[in-house]
């Protein structure tokens, strides 16, 4: 099995790659494949409502990675998405990857079916929980499963590794990874018995 994580920050490898990668370990931990992709230095494009992705599967537009991310999340068995708290919400190119991707499901049916899903949010102060909010949106709107913690899945930090300072942020983020390990392999228990 595997998990990808799509962290759409605009500082590689800052808080919220440092929340996602804490999740990692604990499905790691649990023999689950894990993948980073990480948007810092791209652009994701918005939606053009063309609609000409109906029935290909993927955005017919080639101009940044979207095809080539929304591919290998069809592949996984789960995804984690990441952002940071940007206006009390995601960050622009997650709302973009979100809309593209919301379209090409929309017009193509089933293809995030039964995946599990979870979503965290760093923030300095306030707006992790509409990012979390909306990110589950897209969840929950394509037959995903999501997976929930002990807590809202975020972690507090404004320079880059000050999310670690957040023990309970920390810890939060570790028992979402057993949780999506834990729905990952219900799940495909239940696909071998049918």
């Amino acid at each position: 099995m595997k998990v990808l994580g799509i962290c759409a920050s605009a500082r590689k490898n800052g808080n919220t790659a440092i929340m996602m990668r804490k999740v990692f370990e604990a499905l790691e931990k649990e023999g689950i494949e894990t993948e980073l992709v990480q948007f810092a230095g791209t652009v994701i494009e918005p939606c053009k409502a063309c609609w000409a992705c109906a029935g290909r599967g993927n955005c017919v537009h080639k101009n940044d990675c979207f095809r080539e991310v929304f591919e290998k999340m069809k592949e996984a068995d789960g995804v984690l998405l990441g952002s940071p708290s940007y206006s009390a919400n995601v960050s622009a190119n997650m709302q973009a990857f979100l809309e593209r991707a919301a379209v090409v499901c929309d017009l193509n049916p089933g293809l995030v079916k039964h995946k599990v899903g979870a979503a965290v949010a760093a923030a300095r102060r306030a707006g992790p929980l509409q990012a979390i909010d909306t990110m589950n949106h897209f969840f929950l709107n394509h037959e995903m499963v999501v997976a929930g913690s002990t807590y809202w899945n975020m972690a507090y930090g404004r320079l880059p590794g000050e999310v670690e300072k957040d023990k309970e942020g920390m810890a939060n983020m570790q028992n979402l990874g057993e949780n999506m390990a834990f729905l990952l392999k219900a799940i495909e228990k239940a696909k071998e018995n049918n």
